[in-house]
């Protein structure tokens, strides 16, 4: 098997928090973060938590770190606010905390979103990489971009049994259970 999912292989679950920035979006009309926290929740992961925050650094700084210092949390996925509106701040708010970030994330992602927006995705900054031992991926806000984002890329990402190897096995707790 040159890549793909080895069914043979056991499937371990990640906490996966979902954070949606945003001044307008509410729990009803959150449509993003509920495409997410379903499809994760789908694929059998935990949803370790959920949170909408107005588009500004302090707060989307704030919640980000109160999910980092929680060893409940393996994973973080953040949608909105990677445009280019005045108000889009989430990749100021995330890099200044990154330790590492996750060049590759961004490349593939639009590669994906090609595929659906064409040359809009261009105007998405999403980025990814890690904060201390948790790993955060940010997405833009709209309903279609979660989907890609979901589908096309997390979904291999966060499943153990992709191979040659899925971010699963750097997860402190299944280090030396994911080869």
């Amino acid at each position: 098997m040159k890549h793909g999912l080895d069914e043979r292989l056991p499937f371990y679950p990640l906490r996966i928090a979902v954070l949606t920035i945003s001044d307008t979006r509410n729990e009803t009309t959150d449509t993003s973060g509920a495409l997410l926290a379903d499809r994760l929740a789908t694929a059998g992961h935990e949803l370790a938590g959920r949170a909408i925050v107005p588009d500004e650094v302090e707060a989307i700084g704030r919640q980000i770190r109160t999910w980092t210092d929680d060893p409940q949390v393996d994973v973080i996925l953040t949608t909105g606010g990677t445009g280019f509106s005045p108000r889009d701040v989430t990749p100021e708010a995330v890099r200044p905390l990154l330790d590492r970030e996750m060049d590759g994330f961004s490349v593939i992602f639009h590669q994906a979103s090609f595929g659906t927006v064409g040359v809009s995705t261009l105007q998405s900054r999403a980025l990814a990489g890690q904060i201390g031992e948790t790993f955060i991926f940010c997405v833009p806000g709209s309903t279609g971009a979660c989907r890609d984002a979901w589908d096309l890329v997390l979904a291999q990402e966060f499943d153990s049994r992709f191979r040659p190897c899925s971010l699963v096995g750097q997860v402190p707790r299944y280090r030396g259970v994911c080869a």
